[in-house]
């Protein structure tokens, strides 16, 4: 996979530079001692350790930046490697003696950094430190559907948010809309209306409007299962269901159906606007009668302070919130509904049994606030793009997060190779400040100029010093994604028209001032939802004029499976308007040919997904030599027809061999207590006869056969099981049943898990004749004849692509033949109704590299059809490019494909 140049923060090592130190934040170059050395400090306590001597420990604790317990010595958390997949455990520093005592305990960052070296890095898991395994994964579906594959949320990336703790550089988990963390299968957590401590520290200048920034009790499947079901902290400035004094952000709980700040629904004069401090700690306690508590304060200094304690909301007068219905499952980052419109920063938060005392939340405020919280040590001002031979100023800032003074502070800044960098102004590489209080800030402008060859990498900043007694030397590194390209636009996007949601178009312009080579450039194309596919692939000896456009439409059909030489049927995402004795072509550029159809069978269906069991998890993986996958939608498939399963690399076809039934995802109707044979669930219709059924989550989680299949409900005849039920389950709980699923053959080459596509083909086209040439996913198919679907504009495009844009969300990247720099990108979706931010985000990456993600996110809007024409998504004037997806695509509705935008 070619790595985009988009990590914002990734720390990089370039030849050019590899005589700078190579310590990080926190990092030390120990002078000789001249006494014999100390023996490794103690490591102090954690919150969990605060818990547990309160009589209230700690059930689940996650963090990225350090150790909730003083004996932790397991990971904080996994990243995954976008380059490769390759995954490592990030785990704690160790303390060590010496001259430079350190107690150890915070985040591994340069295992981080050396493992993520010129790639993108995601994080996977949050570990859980309590020892109960609640460790926090990628957020499955629910009520509201992810952007990734298989409507999973997306992950976090992993340098996102650098900041210092204790004086050494750690990351926080940095959510956009559409992120989210989830375990809906955890242990040990309070059900009901069972008494539980929940605080988060959280970066109080990352916020917005959207639903929901939570971390704590939700629900068991992903859906908004009735009020008081779930009990998280939150923050943000939503006002849909409640509110703090002023503008907000503000510090509530989220009990679902409903965000509070006190007894009332609405708005809490108590609970303040919280918008001055960097570091916040939000608490949460409740249960065990009809209390709760909500406390915030500041995670750098000073005690909490209580904006509401008392009785549940409401519960003088109904019982939406008292008693509690609590579910028992662990999110981050979402609402209980896998409401994903949120944004915020995320570094530590715990639950536990019981409620927690004043004393002890008072005594783990007091423990964060030693563990010095404190911002990045390093920054650069954000610049992402330049032009051959062009020069930008980029500001690096040092901050003293140290606690004593800095001396002899050295900024410099290195670029990619043929990369000039000098402080403005002068010849200098580099800066020097003989002094920097703790706290204080300096900065220093560099003048980068790019080379005349387009290409990407990265710009390396780093600060040395020395401390107050000028013997202890310290080096911190930050990095940025730069590109050097040419400035070929993606400058217009029709995505549908009222009549015809097909009627699809891409521009590119060209915005500089000679004539542009496009040969072998690429358009990939993510739809929300599902995985990447080449869009289109722009012939060799394709020239752009400066000033020029070139125009893609999408054709009235593509192929929807790989075709290769020799082929006499294809597989095709429509035959709507085809018929035989109609001649089509296939392909563009140097492999397009030309056919006659004989025979129109049935079109490929809307990919299903493999069945994900989002209560009980881990995911399923259909391991290699498998001949049945369990599916979430079994329409659409009939023996005989080819099916693909998954995309990519891990692409395979097969031929139907039978059809069973889909998979089930159900609750239980009525309560089932330990020892009965029979079930009462809410749809049955998939089950059969020999079926395993996983019933409830957690501790409380079994498997039962299914013996007959009966009615559904709770007046239902129910389904009978092959042996009693070992537990006792409440209505309500989660049911679930894989299915028979899709047999095929031959038996799979790789293993296969949970969301990833499974595509009936169909009977597809039989042409005349063998094909001359193989065909990817998405090449075009022409019918000059078809009327009613694809591009029906004018002027005729200068090339077709065969796969359909997501109408509602996704991206659209645009790369160099090279395919190793992002030219331009366009990430779309739809605005958030309560937020300022714009909506979730398909692809993060491209995301950061196209605008600033701070606060709810930056995206264009994706333009609605409108009748005629329709709408489209322009840039204005023609080219225009700032690097913001929030200002550079507006809304046309004058669509002038192939032309000036509509001004």
């Amino acid at each position: 996979m070619s790595k985009p140049p988009i990590g914002p923060t990734r720390r990089k090592t370039f030849a050019a530079i590899a005589t700078i130190a190579a310590a990080l934040a926190g990092g030390t170059f120990a002078m000789a001692p001249t006494a014999q050395a100390a023996p490794p400090p103690v490591r102090p306590q954690g919150p969990c350790d605060i818990y547990a001597a309160g009589n209230t420990p700690c059930v689940t604790a996650h963090s990225t930046t350090r150790a909730l317990y003083a004996s932790y010595n397991g990971p904080l958390y996994q990243v995954r490697r976008m380059s490769d997949n390759r995954v490592r455990d990030i785990g704690v520093v160790a303390p060590v003696g010496g001259a430079y005592p350190d107690a150890g305990g915070y985040a591994d960052a340069d295992r981080q950094d050396s493992f993520c070296e010129d790639t993108i890095c995601l994080i996977t898991t949050i570990y859980d430190q309590s020892g109960k395994g609640n460790h926090l994964y990628q957020a499955p579906p629910g009520t509201f559907r992810g952007p990734a594959v298989g409507a999973f949320d997306t992950l976090a990336i992993a340098d996102m948010a650098p900041i210092t703790l204790g004086g050494h550089r750690v990351y926080g988990t940095y959510i956009m809309p559409g992120m989210g963390y989830r375990n809906n299968n955890a242990t040990g957590l309070a059900k009901g209306d069972e008494p539980e401590g929940i605080y988060y520290v959280i970066d109080g200048k990352h916020y917005d409007s959207g639903c929901c920034f939570d971390y704590g009790n939700s629900s068991t499947n992903g859906r908004a299962v009735g009020t008081g079901t779930m009990e998280t902290t939150y923050f943000g400035t939503a006002t849909a269901w409640g509110s703090g004094s002023g503008p907000g952000p503000w510090i509530m709980a989220d009990m679902e159906a409903g965000l509070f700040s006190g007894y009332n629904a609405k708005q809490n004069p108590a609970d303040p606007t919280v918008d001055s401090w960097r570091f916040v700690t939000a608490v949460v306690d409740g249960g065990g009668g009809n209390q709760w508590d909500l406390r915030g304060g500041n995670a750098q200094e000073g005690p909490l302070t209580t904006y509401y304690s008392g009785i549940r909301p409401g519960s003088l007068t109904n019982a939406s919130y008292y008693p509690m219905h609590k579910k028992g499952a662990v999110l981050l980052g979402t609402g209980g509904d896998n409401g994903n419109g949120s944004s915020g920063t995320f570094y530590e938060g715990v639950m536990t049994t019981g409620y927690p005392s004043e004393a002890t939340t008072d005594a783990v405020q007091a423990n964060i606030v030693a563990a010095r919280y404190d911002v990045q040590r390093v920054a650069l001002s954000r610049t992402t793009t330049f032009t051959p031979n062009s020069s930008q100023d980029v500001t690096e800032t040092f901050t003293n997060t140290t606690g004593e003074a800095a001396l002899n502070v050295n900024l410099g800044l290195a670029g990619p190779k043929r990369w000039t960098v000098r402080v403005r102004g002068t010849n200098d590489t580099s800066a020097t400040f003989a002094r920097v209080e703790p706290g204080e800030s300096v900065q220093a402008t560099f003048t980068v100029t790019s080379p005349a060859e387009p290409g990407a990498g990265f710009l390396v900043g780093e600060a040395k010093h020395v401390n107050s007694a000028g013997r202890n030397r310290q080096s911190t590194e930050i990095t940025q994604a730069v590109r050097n390209a040419l400035p070929i636009r993606i400058n217009e996007v029709r995505f549908r028209t009222s009549s015809n949601s097909t009627d699809q178009f891409v521009e590119l312009y060209n915005a500089s001032d000679s004539e542009a080579d496009l040969s072998g450039w690429t358009l990939t194309n993510t739809p929300s939802g599902a995985a990447a596919t080449t869009l289109a692939r722009i012939p060799a000896g394709t020239k752009l004029a400066s000033g020029d456009y070139y125009l893609l439409g999408l054709s009235g059909s593509g192929v929807a499976a790989p075709v290769s030489k020799g082929a006499t049927t294809l597989n095709v995402r429509s035959t709507t308007g085809f018929a035989a004795g109609q001649q089509i072509e296939i392909g563009t550029g140097s492999k397009r040919e030309t056919r006659t159809i004989q025979q129109v069978g049935t079109a490929a269906t809307a990919a299903t997904t493999l069945f994900i069991p989002v209560s009980t998890g881990p995911w399923l993986t259909i391991p290699r030599g498998s001949s049945n996958v369990p599916v979430t939608n079994a329409n659409g498939f009939a023996v005989g027809d080819r099916i693909s399963i998954d995309s990519g690399e891990n692409y395979e076809p097969a031929t139907v061999t039978a059809v069973g039934k889909a998979s089930t995802q159900t609750t239980l109707s009525a309560a089932a207590p330990a020892g009965a044979t029979n079930i009462k669930v809410a749809a049955d219709a998939n089950m059969t006869v020999g079926d395993t059924l996983t019933v409830d989550t957690g501790e409380n989680k079994e498997e039962v056969t299914v013996a007959a299949v009966g009615t559904t409900g709770a007046n239902g005849t129910g389904v009978d099981l092959a042996a009693p039920l070992r537990l006792a389950h409440e209505q309500g709980v989660d049911v679930s049943d894989r299915g028979t699923g899709i047999s095929f053959s031959p038996r799979t080459k790789e293993p296969h898990t949970s969301g990833v596509a499974v595509q009936a083909l169909g009977g597809g086209i039989t042409l005349d004749r063998p094909l001359d040439n193989d065909h990817e996913i998405g090449a075009a198919v022409v019918n000059p004849l078809v009327t009613t679907t694809g591009y029906q504009g004018q002027p005729a495009p200068d090339q077709w692509f065969g796969g359909a844009l997501s109408t509602s969300a996704g991206s659209i990247a645009l790369r160099d033949a090279s395919g190793e720099v992002v030219v331009d990108a366009i990430v779309y979706g739809s605005q958030q109704s309560s937020s300022s931010g714009n909506g979730t985000i398909t692809s993060p990456e491209l995301a950061v590299l196209e605008g600033d993600q701070g606060g709810g996110g930056c995206i264009a809007v994706v333009a609605g059809a409108a009748a005629g024409a329709g709408r489209s998504n322009a840039r204005r004037p023609n080219g225009n490019d700032t690097d913001s997806l929030c200002r550079d695509f507006v809304t046309s509705n004058v669509p002038t494909p192939g032309a000036a935008n509509a001004m």
